[in-house]
């Protein structure tokens, strides 16, 4: 059995317990696969406490897959303590990979706080940004028509 499986069955276990801390250290482990797994775990097993945490990963970790699964679980979450990393996320990472998947997850939050940078995004250099920017949009503005915010609209904005 290799490092990697090994640490996967560890995980398996202190996942069992809802151990965050366990997951917390894991978000600067040397193996990408590791983080971005430990990313989606934190996301799960945690509340609002995690944000801050995946938004550091977001817009500071080296790979570009470990950076789409934060925006992708701060969407998940869907709190708009997350906004902020995000909306960083869509004008700023380097990754057209990431820019569209901080777009949408800002869609799922669906919080007028994010239309500016969504109209932004609608000039991005890469179609897949513009799209998802698109999406998002269309999502803010039915949150904004119907005036809730529950699992559909989560559902529908990307």
């Amino acid at each position: 059995m290799d490092n990697r499986t090994q640490l996967l069955l560890d995980m398996e276990k202190h996942f069992d317990v809802q151990d965050g801390a366990f997951f917390k250290k894991l978000l600067k482990h040397e193996d990408y696969v590791v983080r971005t797994r430990a990313v989606c775990i934190l996301a799960d097993i945690s509340d609002e406490k995690a944000v801050d945490l995946i938004g550091d990963v977001l817009l500071n970790d080296a790979d570009s897959l470990v950076r789409h699964e934060a925006a992708f679980s701060l969407g998940q979450l869907g709190y708009v303590s997350g906004l902020n990393f995000l909306s960083k996320a869509v004008s700023s990472d380097p990754s057209f990979f990431v820019r569209h998947e901080a777009a949408i997850a800002l869609g799922v939050i669906g919080s007028e706080e994010s239309r500016d940078t969504l109209k932004q995004a609608l000039d991005d250099e890469r179609q897949e940004v513009r799209e998802s920017a698109m999406v998002a949009l269309a999502n803010l503005d039915y949150v904004s028509y119907v005036k809730r915010n529950n699992k559909f609209t989560k559902m529908t904005g990307g």
